[in-house]
């Protein structure tokens, strides 16, 4: 079947710097940031790219980079860069998430965005890895479509979060990504509660782990590793 909508594919990656990494002089550590700042910004100039802050969020992660390309190959080459920096090598790759955004079959938005509005972003991005029970996909369309509107009508009383979901079928292990934007926690935390009552929860077989991401600037996110702001070459 040919596809005649445009998609993007979407890349998590989450990074955990070594310890030994601030044990570096801040020249060194300076240098570091600045090559990963440079990889960051040749991707940037011609796809969305957009980092995240995970300290003090989880324990098993620092920094995540979420990048966006028509195709793979962009990714594929900012990730080349990446390695080539000085941080990437005092830093390990704690989770990766490969996905393509795709219209929802259960949408009433056929319209919205496949891709991410620059400047419209919240103060938090929440995002996890997901998988349905396999009997969901053996149900008629019809009543998965009626499962779903109970929770399209759940996530319609919280306005404040926007959902973006992409897919992963086929193209990595989870099924999909599904990602969050939210200025406020709490309205969050109450949206995932009221949604565990619903129809639809009980054919998820899996959606942890879950990231709580700060949305800062790249500098701000790498800053946060060391607590030093990054500066100019001496």
């Amino acid at each position: 079947m040919q596809v005649t909508e445009q998609r993007n594919f979407v890349k998590y990656t989450f990074l955990k710097v070594d310890p030994a990494w601030r044990r570096r002089s801040a020249e060194e550590r300076g240098a570091d940031k600045r090559e990963f700042i440079a990889a960051c910004r040749e991707f940037g100039g011609d796809h969305y790219l957009r980092a995240y802050s995970l300290v003090g969020t989880r324990g098993d992660c620092d920094l995540m980079v979420r990048a966006i390309a028509r195709t793979l190959e962009p990714i594929h080459e900012l990730h080349v860069l990446l390695n080539q920096s000085g941080l990437m090598r005092f830093a390990e790759v704690a989770h990766s998430y490969l996905a393509m955004t795709k219209e929802s079959a259960y949408s009433d938005e056929p319209d919205k965005p496949l891709e991410p509005r620059p400047g419209a972003d919240s103060k938090y991005f929440i995002v996890y890895p997901m998988w349905k029970r396999r009997d969901w996909y053996r149900l008629p369309a019809e009543e998965r479509m009626r499962v779903m509107r109970e929770h399209i009508e759940v996530a319609r009383r919280f306005p404040g979060i926007e959902t973006n979901t992409a897919y992963s079928f086929g193209l990595d292990d989870q099924e999909f990504v599904v990602a969050f934007d939210a200025d406020d926690p709490a309205e969050f935390l109450d949206l995932v509660q009221e949604l565990r009552a619903t129809e639809s929860s009980t054919y998820t077989e899996s959606e942890t782990p879950i990231f709580t991401c700060i949305s800062v600037s790249l500098e701000r996110a790498l800053d946060a590793l060391d607590g030093e702001r990054v500066g100019a070459p001496a």
